[in-house]
């Protein structure tokens, strides 16, 4: 929902045009084209473009079977099953305690869907032709898609809050596609939750070129590992999964011919990581997540991200009527009449807690009982499951809207120029009806809004995985071995300097004195001897 990437300053975006196209075709340093094919000599390429939908036919000549491969990825269904739990999940589905949900508001989520015009919910998902194979593969920096306009770029040149957006040259970027890189899938992953860095806390542009501090894996002058180093794809399948994670990788290295995929960090550093002389540290890989000491904090790249939103304060407008706008110290805003409060942080320590891989969503039709913090996305795992490990979390927290009738989570309609739009009418019980009767009508709940709504206290687990710090920049054992360290609040398990157990703890300081006494006597008769003359 950023309008931050479709805005480039003309400087910059000529700079890009005239560079990124040689970059991106050579291979650094070398001068050897990365690629066997130069699509600007593909005569199907040269133009001109109407729309995104003929540059997918033009492509699909010579990639014939990349569209139908793509059709049966998350990133094209936006759909998952979850083979343990049963549900039914994906963006198509799930709610969130960021916008809510993509029902209703089409056109404006689904700008970061790889396809082009889901508008409603009779999107086609079987036209190859929708697949939008810029989004990922453009070289140029200069494709984009349009906030609003259900996964379309711009075709002409537009006018936006009294500045010029230039629509991309489709042939342009056509001739100049290639490899994925942390552009394109920032371009999605960056800016999710409506703006760079929001949703998840550990992906943001910072990552585009980040120094070994912020990224040891991604830096630029270092290791430069894009983001397809680890995740790895088959048949445009991309490894990893925020719905069924790889919470404890028991297959350590990864080798050819096995299918479980390079985007965990035993995949690349084995269950034994650390060198011999910190066989202490290798002692705990088994219990605790390599990210939990690695990343000791996110959001630490200079983009603030989003922690708190407050869906009940908003549609407060000022004395004429108007919607209200207030921004801190840095220009974040943290109210909004369309939005509500919210809350930023950088450099944030991490929240942590046992899980095993599995996420378990409260989805709207669940009954809730909202006298509780709501748990949109609950992650399970214990002490006690051998599968779980400590993991680091950013814990969104907020308020959203219930059913006070069905005690159950309801959907906003906030996007689109008709009368029912919160952002346009600022009026709940009308957003929220619409909401839900789209809900209804695509058979996600089968219960329609009561008419009775409240605002429940909600959060949001998202894992942290990004933003490696080096080595010498982990956690030190202090920082959760001591009382009032990291882990202080983490059950389950005994953590000495945290916790203390009476009888073990005397038993284990009269070891301790008594193996001091007797090193101590020791030494004394030691001495002792040494000065007793010998016998001639």
């Amino acid at each position: 929902m950023s309008c931050s990437r479709i805005i480039p300053g003309g400087l910059l975006l000529a700079g890009l045009l005239l560079w990124l196209p040689l970059a991106a075709a050579t291979d650094a340093g070398s001068g050897i084209p990365a690629s066997t094919a130069d699509h600007g000599k593909f005569e199907v390429l040269q133009g001109p473009f109407e729309s995104g939908p003929e540059v997918t036919r033009a492509c699909l000549t010579c990639h014939t079977e990349a569209a139908r491969q793509l059709h049966r990825t998350k990133h094209w269904t936006w759909e998952y099953q979850h083979p343990e739990t049963g549900q039914v999940l994906g963006k198509k589905h799930e709610p969130n305690v960021f916008c809510g949900s993509i029902l209703s508001n089409y056109p404006r989520c689904t700008s970061c869907h790889i396809g082009y015009g889901w508008e409603d919910a009779s999107f086609d998902f079987s036209s190859e032709e929708n697949v939008d194979c810029l989004a990922c593969h453009d070289t140029t920096g200069t494709y984009s898609k349009f906030p609003t306009d259900a996964g379309h770029p711009l075709y002409a040149d537009r006018m936006v809050k009294g500045k010029l957006v230039q629509a991309p040259d489709l042939a342009q970027v056509a001739q100049h596609v290639g490899m994925t890189s942390r552009e394109t899938c920032g371009a999605c992953h960056f800016s999710g939750g409506g703006h760079d860095g929001v949703k998840h806390g550990d992906l943001d542009s910072s990552l585009i070129e980040p120094d070994q501090a912020l990224d040891v894996h991604m830096a630029a002058d270092g290791l430069d590992f894009t983001c397809a180093t680890c995740h790895t794809s088959d048949r445009h399948q991309v490894d990893g999964s925020r719905y069924r994670m790889t919470a404890k990788d028991g297959h350590g290295v990864d080798i050819p011919g096995r299918d479980d995929g390079r985007a965990s960090c035993e995949s690349c550093h084995g269950d034994r990581p650390h060198a011999a002389d910190h066989d202490k540290l290798n002692d705990h890989t088994d219990r605790v997540a390599c990210q939990t000491c690695h990343i000791p904090e996110f959001a630490r790249g200079g983009i603030a991200t989003k922690t708190f939103w407050d869906w009940s304060t908003a549609t407060r407008l000022d004395e004429n009527g108007k919607p209200i706008t207030r921004l801190d110290e840095h220009g974040h805003a943290v109210y909004l009449s369309t939005k509500g409060d919210f809350r930023f942080g950088e450099n944030v320590q991490p929240e942590y807690h046992w899980f095993n891989g599995t996420v378990k969503y409260t989805r709207f039709g669940d009954a809730i009982d909202p006298d509780q913090v709501v748990s949109v996305n609950d992650i399970e795992g214990s002490a006690d499951d051998p599968d779980s490990r400590i993991w680091p979390f950013k814990v969104m927290r907020g308020r959203q809207p219930y059913d006070k009738v069905t005690n159950t989570l309801l959907v906003t309609h906030v996007f689109g120029k008709d009368d029912t739009a919160l952002w346009t009418n600022f009026d709940w019980s009308r957003a929220l009806g619409a909401g839900m009767a789209e809900a209804v009508a695509v058979g996600e709940v089968t219960q329609p809004f009561s008419g009775e709504y409240g605002f429940v206290d909600n959060r949001m687990f998202w894992p942290i995985t990004h933003m490696v710090a080096p080595a010498g920049e982990a956690l030190g054992c202090a920082e959760c071995h001591s009382q009032d360290g990291r882990l202080a609040n983490l059950e389950g398990v005994y953590i000495p300097g945290r916790d203390a157990f009476g009888i073990l703890d005397t038993i284990g300081w009269i070891v301790v004195v008594l193996t001091l006494l007797g090193a101590l006597a020791h030494g004394i008769a030691r001495f002792l001897v040494k000065r007793k003359p010998r016998e001639a």
